[in-house]
């Protein structure tokens, strides 16, 4: 914030909020137009309001190529017809008025609050944080430590989640998780049990956190969000979707210098977020398991192929904190699943497809923030791979698809 002025941060703090309502995370074309030319300017040329020009779309095209995005980009008129269906949807001073009546506010790069440790992930680096706390400073790296695992824990689990966390809050350790139920909500609790003066925990939400979801954990999420921290790169009102829960998975792999996995069974989310962590070259646990018990095969996975280190409480976790950065593993490999191999368009576009009554193109391609050319293009593919069906010119998912 040094040299910026109060109205300049202002209209950057209102186009980021904008922009993350126009974007989806991890839009590497978007993200890269803000790295080039600012977040007030890239709001205005993607409303189409100022030309990009050329100069701007070769800077555009060298971030995408570091970041090996390049062959799958097909120019920057594609990005802006991407955006176009959520242009008139744009309401960033609402979306910050909602916030700030909720206790909250919006952090941003250019706050000297910013975790530092979220320029690790480059060019996916978020648009912004939509924040729900009494904290306005997230803890250091070296201060935090995720732990996460199965929705349909153990009793053995729960067990060992609660006891770890608490044994890190009790050490000024602040613990992160998605907010979901199972591990995630018992490492949760566990935390608020052992917080005191500091951050306790941190909840990071795959959907806007003006509402909470999943609705079973309303109680949890509330005492979050008075006593620990409630965070999302989305904005208010923004449903949670498969393609935003992978990628909020890389925000707890980053924010954290350990990331702990209690539970996991063969392919799971939780693994997701150990790869990213093992590919930020943070440090990667795992607790073993009963080798009888389906929920700790993931678990066992890490620790066989070498790619997390063994604990058992909370002192080994608190050890590996200062240890981020060594120990690095090449990333796992396993089975297939049903939407292996699809693209990022192809994902979105999946999440907005109605399971019961279909919905027209048109609708599609503003629910997932894709151009019309994109959707007909997706549902063409999805048709052809099974996952999608037309009736009466209308699309949803084909019965049976999960």
């Amino acid at each position: 914030m040094d040299g910026m002025d109060k109205g300049k941060l202002g209209a950057v703090t209102v186009a980021r909020a904008a922009l993350t309502r126009l974007m989806e995370p991890s839009d590497l074309a978007g993200l890269a137009l803000i790295r080039v030319v600012g977040p007030v300017q890239a709001i205005r040329i993607a409303k189409g309001e100022e030309r990009a020009g050329t100069e701007t779309e070769h800077k555009i095209a060298g971030l995408m190529d570091e970041a090996g995005a390049l062959r799958s980009w097909m120019g920057l008129e594609s990005s802006m017809s991407r955006w176009a269906p959520r242009i008139n949807d744009l309401a960033p001073e609402r979306d910050l008025a909602v916030i700030r009546r909720l206790g909250g506010g919006l952090l941003i790069p250019e706050d000297d609050d910013w975790p530092g440790s979220l320029s690790d992930l480059g060019l996916a680096e978020p648009i912004a944080l939509w924040c729900r706390s009494p904290y306005r400073v997230l803890p250091g790296l070296n201060r935090c430590v995720a732990v996460v695992g199965s929705r349909d824990n153990t009793d053995y689990g729960a067990s060992v989640t609660g006891q770890i966390s608490q044994g890190l809050a009790q050490r000024g350790i602040t613990v992160v998780s998605g907010g979901a139920y199972g591990i995630d909500a018992h490492a949760h609790l566990g935390a608020l049990a052992g917080g005191n003066e500091h951050l306790p925990t941190i909840a990071v939400m795959a959907g806007g956190i003006d509402r909470y979801y999943p609705s079973g954990n309303e109680d949890l999420l509330r005492t979050i969000a008075q006593e620990g921290s409630m965070i999302a790169e989305v904005p208010p009102g923004t449903n949670p979707t498969r393609y935003r829960f992978l990628q909020r998975n890389r925000l707890i792999a980053a924010l954290c210098s350990v990331t702990v996995v209690v539970e996991a069974r063969w392919r799971s989310g939780a693994l997701n977020t150990a790869h990213h962590a093992d590919s930020l070259s943070r440090q990667v646990a795992a607790v073993p398991g009963s080798v009888f018990s389906a929920n700790s095969a993931g678990c066992h996975r890490l620790l066989r192929e070498g790619s997390a280190v063994c604990v058992t409480d909370a002192a080994e976790v608190a050890e590996l904190a200062g240890l981020c950065g060594e120990h690095l593993a090449s990333e796992p490999t396993g089975a297939t699943a049903t939407h292996d191999g699809l693209n990022v368009d192809d994902l979105l576009l999946m999440d907005a497809l109605p399971a019961r009554q279909g919905s027209p193109p048109e609708k599609l391609s503003s629910v997932a923030g894709l151009g019309i050319a994109s959707v007909l293009a997706g549902l063409g593919r999805l048709e052809l791979m099974g996952l999608a069906e037309r009736i009466d010119g209308n699309w949803r998912l084909r019965r049976g698809t999960k």
